[in-house]
């Protein structure tokens, strides 16, 4: 049972624990509210048949003891209920981060915040509210519900079946609409993870669509989004609420159903008054939990797309390895590389190339031709399809990701920063590294002149992303964040691609003090900026075209060669 729990509803195995349990003590909650009906019955019953009146001090110790089962019953039903589930909702939460921690980095590249935010906090929120308010009082009203109607039938068939006729009517109804209820809810998921994809690029892009005036057209998208969600909700609203009503209209039928048929027996003399009467207040309590449980299947196909969204990032495959990583030395060997991105196109094939510690190697060649896609296989943002990529003898697909990365310190055009000090942006190439430490590195990744501008200097928050900072500042910063981390292995994206010609020296001073020593792997996007690496790898349509030194390519009248003449290079 517990192994169902996890796989219906994406738990963890405490929490699906914690779920049973939490039937258990509703379904103990229920029975206990039915004990002070029983108690009712027979006190009266023996007033009527025997006239005793004398015990009464007795049947007021037996009323408070019943009160505190109930309220005892109660009491651990909410501790287990809700303050459990409240529990699993952090773990759910931890465990959601805990498995982007072990995904592919590239992973990220193909998910938007607002996806990835989405279903960590809002699907996490929304399901927090489901598991404590809705399914521990559906699976507990079915069990009460089976073990009022077997206890019932046992008593009296007749007039069980007079009470319970209406309910596998209204099941009907009800299932009737299941389907559509599923199908809606999935439209209405979809809907709504498209308004927040518009407002997470509306904020992303804020200054573009205001230097394009497409503010109009933004906004129109938004209200468009906002109006097919409004036309979804109000779509299941009616179907649910119609289905829902047509079912409680049929379950109010039982009631009748059961006074007219007890009257007539009662009348016929087949039961007696107090029988009748238990009936109807039994008939009463057993449509309690049928009307629970429609309206929580109601809920349960509304949270149904959540469930398995849940469910889709729980099995994700995850990178592992050992944390046990013992390289002879660091150069980067590439072994009849192949990869795809899962889209029938072959990114790469058979890509083999070293790039050797102690020397700058170049990835050079047209767009789309595989560069990048090699930096990520090379710092395991991605896994190789086929082939093998070593870093000091060492295949990099059986080292834990996190640990390997500790030999990285990567640089590329798109940097990350954070509403934090420009020291703590620095700080994250070293987390234990010294104020004195993260101003050295600062220094000698040229960061010096404009720290010094900011008003309140090393100290100053930069904002969300830097937007305090130009281009070219943030970029010094990211690389005396690598500078301070001092890795043995260096991935670069050519940081000085967009800058100016002011920043590019600067920046070009300050990489000239990271890769000293280091094996380094840089994609180039400017031909001048290869002139004095160590080592060139042309990569064409994901294969490698030419190999060899800058001066070799050039003479060699290859591709290499063409590149240099066009952008005018001798």
């Amino acid at each position: 049972m517990n192994r169902y729990f996890q796989r219906r509803f994406a738990l963890t195995k405490e929490g699906a624990g914690d779920l049973i349990r939490g039937i258990a003590s509703h379904t103990f909650v229920n029975i206990t509210l039915i004990l002070p009906m029983i108690y009712a019955m027979t006190f009266l019953q023996k007033i009527i048949d025997r006239g005793e009146t004398g015990q009464i001090r007795w049947y007021l110790l037996a009323a408070l003891i019943i009160l505190a089962v109930i309220f005892l019953a109660a009491y651990i039903d909410y501790a287990v209920t809700f303050t459990k589930i409240y529990v699993e909702s952090a773990k759910r939460r931890i465990s959601l981060a805990e498995k982007l921690k072990q995904l592919p980095l590239a992973f990220f590249d193909k998910r938007d915040v607002a996806d990835l935010s989405g279903t960590i906090m809002t699907d996490a929120t929304e399901m927090e509210q489901l598991f404590s308010h809705s399914v521990p009082q559906l699976y507990a009203a079915i069990v009460n519900f089976i073990l009022l109607s077997v206890l019932l039938f046992i008593y009296d068939p007749r007039m069980t079946l007079a009470a319970v006729w209406v309910i596998p009517v209204a099941g009907i109804i009800f299932l009737i609409s299941k389907r559509a209820q599923k199908r809606i809810s999935a439209r209405g998921y979809r809907d709504k993870r498209l308004i927040a994809e518009r407002m997470q690029e509306g904020l992303d892009n804020a200054r573009e669509i205001h230097a394009y005036n497409r503010e109009e057209t933004y906004l129109a998208e938004v209200d468009e989004a906002l109006a097919a969600y409004r036309h979804t909700l109000e779509h299941a609203e009616l179907i649910i609420g119609v289905f829902i009503n047509l079912s409680m209209v049929m379950l109010r039928l039982g009631l009748p159903s059961v006074t007219l048929y007890g009257a007539y027996r009662l009348i016929n003399g087949e039961i007696g008054i107090l029988p009748y009467i238990a009936f109807l207040i039994i008939a009463v309590r057993i449509y309690d939990p049928i009307t629970e449980i429609l309206t929580n299947f109601a809920a349960l196909n509304h949270m149904g797309p959540r469930i398995e969204r849940m469910r889709e990032m729980d099995e994700l495959p995850v990178q592992t390895g050992t944390d046990k990583f013992t390289p002879n030395g660091y150069d980067i060997i590439f072994e009849h590389v192949d990869f795809s991105y899962g889209q029938g196109i072959q990114t790469l094939s058979d890509v083999s190339f070293i790039a050797k510690q102690g020397e700058v190697t170049a990835l050079v060649g047209p767009s789309g031709g595989g560069k990048t896609t090699v930096t990520k296989l090379a710092g395991r943002f991605l896994d190789v399809e086929a082939g093998t990529v070593r870093l000091g003898g060492v295949d990099i697909s059986a080292i834990d990701p996190e640990e390997l990365l500790k030999s990285f310190s990567i640089v590329f055009q798109d940097v990350t920063l954070f509403n934090a000090s420009v020291t703590e942006n620095i700080r994250l190439g070293r987390k234990d590294a010294t104020d004195e430490e993260v101003l050295a590195a600062a220094r000698v990744a040229q960061c010096e002149d404009f720290v010094r501008k900011l008003p309140e200097g090393y100290d100053t928050l930069i904002g969300e992303n830097g937007e305090r900072l130009s281009g070219g500042e943030r970029q010094r910063i990211s690389i005396a964040r690598a500078i301070l981390k001092d890795a043995p292995v260096v991935l670069l994206d050519e940081a000085t691609a967009s800058v100016d010609v002011e920043n590019e020296s600067r920046i070009q001073a300050a990489l000239g003090h990271l890769i000293q020593n280091k094996t380094v792997l840089v994609i180039a996007h400017r031909m001048r900026t290869v002139a004095d690496v160590d080592h060139v790898v042309v990569l064409a349509d994901g294969r490698v075209v030419e190999s060899g030194s800058p001066e070799a390519l050039r003479h060699a009248g290859g591709m290499f060669a063409e590149m240099l003449t066009r952008q005018g290079c001798h």
